[in-house]
């Protein structure tokens, strides 16, 4: 599986397309490859009988052979354990949820079949997606391919490490503060949080007053990120907040070329974060590869305010709504630490929550201010390496106290602005571990981000840099 497992995605659609590979071959092997890792990488939580996996391949393989493949023919998928697979447990790393069978796909699901992905099964994720660092009490810790001592992030951590390590060639992936870009920066893969309701969630069975989760893509490349996005991007009557379709094709898009040369600007520490020292200098490095291919750098000073305290309280607000009437009975089933974050809640003030939207409206205006000045912009994606796969998160970085969930202080503003922002890989850390550079776009302008991306990935290419064994 070795061959199959560092191609990408758009070369094994071609090379099924082409009938190079079969959906039966690529299938088998998949599930063998699950077999040989999983004991380490513990990324596959559940799937479906293997006949049926087997048979769905056969089905894929017979509309091959008739000339009617669709864009993601026979491809296996897995399905992050917060997002519905009917037939399979969305556990939401939680125990009391642990034996919730989902009844229908949610609508990104329910597209990437019908654009031929085969759902092999589900993805690690932490309890709710509340923490960057993947273990729960129901599956247990998810570790990188990179370094088994090591996390490979959260939430989307079973995802990025299945796609790292060449378990499955594609992955759901979904980011509420950082989900998408802090796992795929600490795999070395690609990630992209689009423009909030770019990418539909849902069916909900409560309506979202928290508008910061994301559907993305974490991907091998930017060109797989790209496809991936044209089978899942539109509007869906299950999500009111989604957005229409864009009206192009991203993949298309994607291999254009920049038509023009961009002023980009570039932050270090969006004047609060606390950057390990190799990191940063890999990103500086990384931005000189945009003034060598002729676009105008400028370093923005200072920054937005630092909202990680209120974006913490208010996401744990949310799911006390959701979760207050399980507290009382099942309080000793829930992992404790996810448990505070809920239970902080119940003094919440309404001078608290008005402190969080001026401040947010305020971070609204630097971002408006900064796109006037720049077309894209440019951060670290995390300050710092990975950590242990069971945490904790470091306190310090070389001798600077690091802010409460500092993990996320390139991520977050974004999540609550709604742009879109991506992570390319840029390099390794003196641990060997990727560093990942975010790149920022206006509002709705995926394109840019993604062409943009691409542009970096052809001057400093990762792939197939790929850990498939250790």
């Amino acid at each position: 599986m070795e061959d199959l497992a560092k191609l990408t995605l758009v070369k094994l659609v071609e090379a099924i397309k082409k009938k190079k590979i079969s959906p039966v071959e690529l299938m088998k092997a998949t599930l063998r490859r699950i077999e040989q890792t999983n004991t380490d990488l513990n990324a596959v939580v559940a799937r479906y009988d293997e006949k049926l996996l087997l048979a769905n391949a056969k089905k894929s393989e017979g509309r091959v052979m008739r000339g009617e493949a669709r864009p993601l023919e026979g491809i296996p998928l897995g399905v992050k354990d917060l997002e519905d697979a009917r037939g399979l447990v969305t556990s939401m790393g939680s125990l009391p949820f642990r034996n919730q069978v989902a009844q229908r796909d949610s609508t990104q699901v329910q597209r990437l079949r019908a654009a031929g992905a085969i759902v092999v099964g589900k993805t690690n994720a932490p309890e709710f997606g509340y923490t960057a660092i993947t273990k729960n009490r129901v599956y247990g810790v998810t570790r990188s391919p990179w370094n088994l001592t090591r996390t490979p992030g959260g939430s989307s951590g079973g995802s990025a490490a299945a796609l790292a390590g060449g378990v499955l060639p594609l992955v759901t992936s979904s980011d509420g503060g950082g989900s998408v870009r802090i796992p795929a920066s600490f795999v070395g893969a690609f990630g992209l949080k689009p423009s909030y309701g770019r990418v539909p969630v849902g069916p909900i069975t409560r309506w979202i007053y928290g508008d910061t989760t994301h559907y993305g893509a974490t991907t091998k490349t930017v060109e797989d990120a790209a496809l991936f996005l044209d089978q899942v991007a539109g509007y869906s009557p299950y999500d009111p907040k989604s957005l229409p379709n864009p009206g192009l094709s991203y993949f298309k898009t994607v291999k254009k070329p920049l038509s023009q040369k961009l002023r980009i600007g570039f932050s270090p520490d969006l004047g609060y974060a606390v950057v390990q020292s190799d990191i940063a200098s890999a990103v500086e490095e990384g931005v000189k590869v945009f003034k060598q291919l002729g676009h105008r750098i400028k370093e923005i000073k200072g920054g937005p305010p630092l909202l990680l305290p209120e974006w913490g309280m208010f996401a744990a607000f949310e799911l006390a709504s959701r979760l207050c009437h399980l507290f009382e009975e099942h309080e000793e089933e829930f992992g404790r630490s996810f448990l505070a974050g809920p239970k902080s809640t119940r003094d919440l003030t309404c001078e608290q929550f008005g402190q969080m939207e001026v401040k947010r409206a305020q971070l609204n205006d630097w971002c408006a201010a900064t796109f006037e000045m720049v077309d894209l912009l440019v951060t670290p994606t995390v300050p710092f390496d990975p950590p242990p796969a069971g945490g904790p998160f470091p306190e310090e970085t070389e001798g600077r106290k690091q802010y409460p969930a500092a993990v996320a202080s390139f991520t977050v503003p974004f999540n609550l602005s709604w742009h879109p922002a991506a992570t390319v890989r840029a390099g390794l850390s003196k641990a060997g571990l990727p560093i990942g550079l975010q790149i920022v776009g206006p509002r709705f302008r995926e394109d840019l981000v993604l062409q943009a991306a691409r542009a970096f990935e052809l001057e400093k290419p990762w792939h197939p840099g790929w850990p498939t064994s250790w």
